[in-house]
């Protein structure tokens, strides 16, 4: 039960009967209408804007016309009061009654509580990570992976379909230059030649991958093959260790994908794009629509690099939908272009139904945005949508210094020393503690102490308190039925403190936060609710240390901790329901 939805269609009820009477004109649309949490707690449950976006239409000013409105939102059902604020916003404080239903409706629920409709099943594609099949996964991977895999479980909550999906970037120079790096590391393997020679190629940069993770790699090969490919020409060993190696690497990003819980359903191909012509058929796709082109380029903004020349090109017209200039499909070889290889794996998801795409970028891909938008607008005439979550840095350091870079990655720290080092409960739940697009701290040492500065410490602490309280409370009252339907048939009238219906209320605005979550794309809002919520549990808690007949449990009174209980249970519900959609689990104890 979304509470919000709830009275947003008791205030349209409110305003088509204004409508029939005569107040509002007819024809008038209430689709800007709203039903929100004030800014300010005190102020009431809900706060509609009815008044002030209606005002023009009904040729009344907005306070005349909230005075109105908030008459009939008075005999409305459950409400308690109604007051008007500022320009024309109306308060509404509901009635304590239909909080405790709300709490009831969770603990029969369980976790499902807060899934939506709102999705209407409508297929939505998540692509993330999608790193290239060159080594480990490092920290920035974690970041992207995290958002992506939360926003995927948001929307599902919320009613879509999803598909969860990792492009491989099989195909092109990168993975040349992995085998060649492989072959060195092979030759080392089978003693063609000494780590010396190896290290001398890598410092004048012949070979570019000289992280010790191939190691391993190239041991296995030797171990498939023998000396096979020793002194073979290239033309031989390259296919063969192209292959070996996407193969390893992609073995090894899967383990890790794993350890952090992300366990994508697709898992996309370049070269099986590449190989099945879908790049040529978006292209003729595109001519087709007079959206491919010869033509010259503009010199860049600025300084003119060095290699720029004004040469005919087959450029796509991404202008036409937005982009600042028209982007090239070819280079100057003929060969197409990373572009015109992205275009074509869109055109990929478009063909299999999805209207609807969500790629998650690194912080270095936020110019691609725009010709990524354009080629989706441009192929689907419209009917399809990309959204781009850019992903910005993460600064990994312990007490405040740099950390030092992964002996095995030799460049960077490995997402796999990450989760080893913390755990991939933090990991996760600390990658979604900002926005997405905001450069995020990740200190070891905060993020793994004990206090109320560390967000994840400060909920599952929350959650394993909450855990405690029912333990012990089948020690002081054996034999009481705990059971969900037991506790939603408790008598909720009795939880009356502020602080305590302070809770409740958090707990019942569980539905909407999913809900506005999932419509903005933003699942760092769900730790933002988490922390809120185990904040106003700790307090109820603290407050029961200093008032005791406050306390949840009260041997002398079975009745009102069986009450408390249910509301402890709800806390337990709503923070395990917001958890699992990050992926991170709920403590029992710590």
């Amino acid at each position: 039960m979304n509470v919000f939805s709830v009275f947003r269609d008791r205030i349209v009820s409110v305003l088509d009967k204004l409508t029939a009477e005569g107040t509002l004109p007819g024809g008038v649309s209430f689709n800007a209408v709203t039903a929100e949490p004030p800014r300010d707690p005190s102020h009431g449950d809900v706060s509609t804007n009815a008044a002030m976006v209606l005002a023009k239409a009904a040729g009344m000013k907005p306070l005349d016309l909230a005075a109105v409105i908030a008459e009939r939102l008075s005999a409305v059902e459950a409400v308690g009061h109604v007051s008007i604020a500022g320009p024309g916003f109306i308060n509404i404080r509901i009635e304590p009654t239909l909080w405790h239903d709300v709490l009831r409706c969770a603990l029969r629920e369980g976790t499902a509580f807060g899934d939506s409709r709102i999705g209407g099943a409508h297929a939505v594609n998540v692509e993330y990570v999608s790193a290239n099949p060159t080594g480990p996964m490092h920290v920035g991977h974690a970041r992207g992976a995290c958002v992506g895999d939360a926003l995927a479980n948001l929307l599902k909550k919320a009613g879509y379909n999803v598909a969860k999906e990792y492009y491989v970037n099989d195909a092109g120079a990168q993975i040349d230059i992995l085998a060649t790096a492989l072959y060195w590391r092979y030759l080392v393997a089978c003693g063609a030649v000494d780590q010396a020679e190896f290290d001398q190629r890598l410092a004048a940069k012949e070979i570019q991958y000289g992280g010790g993770y191939l190691i391993e790699t190239a041991q296995a090969l030797k171990g498939r093959d023998g000396t096979r490919w020793v002194g073979v020409p290239e033309t031989e060993w390259r296919p063969v260790l192209r292959d070996f190696g996407i193969e390893s690497m992609m073995h090894m990003i899967r383990d890790d994908l794993a350890a952090l819980g992300v366990h994508p359903d697709v898992f996309s191909s370049e070269k099986a794009i590449v190989e099945a012509r879908r790049v040529e058929a978006a292209e003729k796709d595109l001519a087709n629509r007079d959206l491919v082109y010869v033509g010259v380029l503009e010199p860049p903004k600025g300084k003119t690099p060095d290699d720029w020349e004004p040469r005919p090109q087959t450029l796509f017209r991404s202008t036409t939908y937005g982009d600042d200039v028209d982007r090239p499909l070819k280079k100057s070889d003929g060969s197409w272009t990373y572009f015109a290889g992205d275009i074509a794996y869109h055109y990929d998801k478009y063909q299999r139904g999805f209207l609807k795409m969500i790629d998650v970028f690194g912080a270095d891909h936020g110019g691609y945005v725009k010709r990524m938008q354009a080629a989706v607008h441009a192929m689907s005439d419209g009917k399809a949508s990309l959204d781009v979550k850019i992903c910005q840095l993460v600064k990994l350091m312990d007490k405040g210094e740099p950390v030092k870079m992964s002996k095995r990655a030799g460049t960077f720290v490995t997402l796999r020393d990450l989760i080893e080092r913390v755990g991939k409960d933090v990991v996760r739940f600390i990658m979604l503690s900002r926005k997405n697009d905001v450069p995020l701290d990740f200190d070891y040492a905060k993020v793994t102490e004990q206090s109320r500065d560390n967000p994840v410490f400060y909920v599952q602490y929350a959650h394993a308190r909450a855990c405690s309280v029912r333990r012990h409370f089948a020690t002081v009252f054996s034999g009481v039925d705990l059971s969900a339907t037991a506790l939603a048939d408790a008598d909720l009238s009795q939880l009356s403190d502020p602080d305590e219906m302070a809770v409740v209320r958090l707990i019942g605005g569980w539905p909407r936060v999913v809900e506005s979550a999932a419509e903005a794309g933003e699942p760092h809002r769900i730790t933002y609710f988490l922390g809120d919520v185990a904040a106003g549990f700790h307090a109820l808690w603290n407050k029961g240390r200093e008032h005791t007949h406050l306390r949840f449990l009260d041997p002398d009174n079975q009745s009102l901790s069986v009450a408390r209980l249910a509301l402890v249970q709800g806390v337990m519900t709503v923070l395990a329901s917001g958890l699992a959609v990050i992926g991170v689990e709920p403590a029992e104890e710590m």
